[in-house]
């Protein structure tokens, strides 16, 4: 009975090779979790490129929950919670883990740090771009001082226990692994402020000697982070936080890092 023989075997083979591709498509699937939104929440700004797209995004993440800037203290214990250690956060540039009690304005505390730096078109604390919990940060207090409101580039000296940033005189660099995190940051807030709310229009340049402008640099940095440093799952996690219990909106370059070359 060769026939039968030969028919089970297919039958059979057909099967495993079944059984082998059934956790390679569901893992594909859950891959890229933010592809749930594409056909919701994003599409609006299916298809669209350049300035068509910076629109569309800032329509669709400008539909958002405010907080008050002492609500933001407890919104970071949970959007930067240490994943190994609930009761700490990570910190932005140190990367260090410190207890989520330990905030204030002492040194060995963490505070708030604005990574568009609010003196950069003079928005301050205020409701809005002083509040926004995507690019609000826990940082230690000495190090956040040293950045200041410097703008982002490459090069200079050591941070003291800044995981690895450097500063100079006119910029700041962020360690490696949270490079791509702050130009997204910034991007995002490039396209959410645009001026159309009482706020200014925030704008990436390519200086680093933007003093009170409404504008950061460098462009050419940021953009160049953005791809060397894709978004971790610390980040998304993080994007999905604000979405889901804070502010209701999302980082569209967490979600998409390509949609930052088609719009710069």
């Amino acid at each position: 009975m060769p026939g039968i023989h030969i028919r089970t075997f297919a039958l059979t083979t057909a099967a495993v090779l079944a059984a082998v591709a059934l956790p390679t498509a569901t893992a594909t699937a859950t891959a890229s979790p933010t592809a749930a939104y594409d056909d919701t929440y994003y599409q609006d700004a299916e298809g669209k490129t350049g300035t068509a797209l910076k629109s569309a995004l800032h329509t669709i993440i400008s539909d958002q929950t405010k907080l008050s800037y002492d609500a933001v203290w407890d919104a970071l214990k949970a959007t930067d919670q240490d994943p190994a250690n609930s009761s700490n956060v990570i910190l932005l540039y140190s990367g260090t883990s410190r207890a989520k009690s330990a905030n204030g304005g002492d040194s060995g505390d963490w505070n708030r740090e604005h990574v568009w730096a609010k003196s950069h078109g003079d928005f301050g604390t205020a409701t809005g771009p002083g509040t926004d919990l995507h690019h609000l940060r826990p940082e230690d207090v000495t190090v956040n001082s040293v950045r200041g409101n410097k703008d982002f580039d490459a090069g200079g000296s050591a941070v003291a226990n800044g995981g690895g940033s450097l500063t100079d005189s006119d910029s700041f660099e962020p360690r490696d692994a949270v490079k791509g995190d702050v130009a997204r940051m910034i991007l995002y807030m490039a396209v959410r402020y645009e001026g159309d709310d009482s706020f200014a229009d925030l704008e990436p340049n390519d200086s680093v000697d933007n003093g009170s402008a409404p504008n950061i640099g460098k462009l050419s940095v940021l953009k160049k982070w953005s791809d060397e440093d894709p978004p971790d799952s610390f980040e998304q996690h993080r994007n999905e936080v604000i979405y889901d219990t804070y502010q209701h909106n999302r980082n569209p370059f967490i979600d998409h890092p390509e949609w930052v070359e088609s719009i710069w």
